[in-house]
């Protein structure tokens, strides 16, 4: 099972940071999805900034529309592939 996020914050456009419950964290780069289909979303307003943990499904969320699974980001921040998780 993977560690629960428990804290969140964006510290740059397109940049959040990630602590989970295990005490891994770190920064995660998501440039990549900027300015694609619903996350033009984050252009607006300011909006990317407002980044929070959602209290039902504990994804990463910036609105009802639009959240990312907090377990490729803890893959993410490792560094590996859920095959290279799993054999730990």
């Amino acid at each position: 099972m993977f560690p629960e996020v428990v804290s969140v914050k964006a510290i740059s456009k397109y940049k959040i940071w990630l602590k989970y419950s295990d005490e891994t964290e770190g920064e995660v780069e998501l440039s990549k999805l900027a300015g694609k289909g619903i996350f033009k979303f984050w252009d607006l307003n300011n909006n990317f900034m407002r980044v929070y943990i959602d209290s039902d499904s504990k994804a990463i969320a910036w609105s009802d529309e639009i959240d990312l699974c907090p377990d490729t980001l803890f893959l993410t921040l490792k560094g590996i592939t859920f095959e290279d998780w799993k054999i730990k």
